[in-house]
């Protein structure tokens, strides 16, 4: 069985959360919301998600802040901003941040599935592309030392790089 993407809901408007996570749900998203920035950064510091759906204007954090906060921690999360309140200049400046799509409230639903299927394919490309580099690096570093080094030089090589050290 597929584990469904999980998805987390940031927005101050709770029955427009609470509609948008059943019906999120219900075509298999694994929903968590949260009611602002504060709250929904204690939610990803607990748990990993796959994509963000974040609120522009919010009262405390602003949905750039958080952006800008959820970027910093979460190296393949993708945002996308959802609000009610967007410019063309805060749109610019939340691209310029990272987030992956930028969407005006309301939106059709089939519009907002298809940025959500898109952001976790970049999603899963940007990290296959990651892991592809890592693992470029780690078997140069074994050939350098298979080159240059003792048997059980290489050895200690490998287990460095099991363990991570390099």
């Amino acid at each position: 069985m597929d584990e469904p993407i999980r998805l987390l809901i940031v927005d101050d408007e709770e029955p427009f959360v609470a509609a948008l996570q059943e019906r999120l749900a219900l075509r298999g998203f694994a929903v968590a919301t949260a009611g602002g920035g504060a709250e929904a950064l204690a939610l990803c510091a607990d748990d990993r998600f796959d994509l963000a759906l974040v609120d522009l204007k919010m009262p405390g954090m602003d949905g750039q802040e958080l952006l800008t906060r959820l970027k910093a921690a979460h190296e393949f999360l993708e945002v996308i901003i959802l609000t009610a309140h967007g410019t063309l200049g805060s749109a610019v400046e939340c691209a310029k941040l990272g987030a992956f799509g930028y969407l005006a409230k309301p939106c059709e639903m089939d519009q907002l599935l298809e940025v959500l299927r898109d952001a976790y394919a970049q999603r899963l490309r940007r990290k296959f592309a990651a892991l592809e580099q890592t693992q470029q690096r780690r078997l140069q570093a074994l050939m350098d030392a298979a080159a240059h080094e003792s048997p059980l030089g290489i050895l200690r090589r490998m287990r460095e790089l099991d363990d991570g050290r390099r």
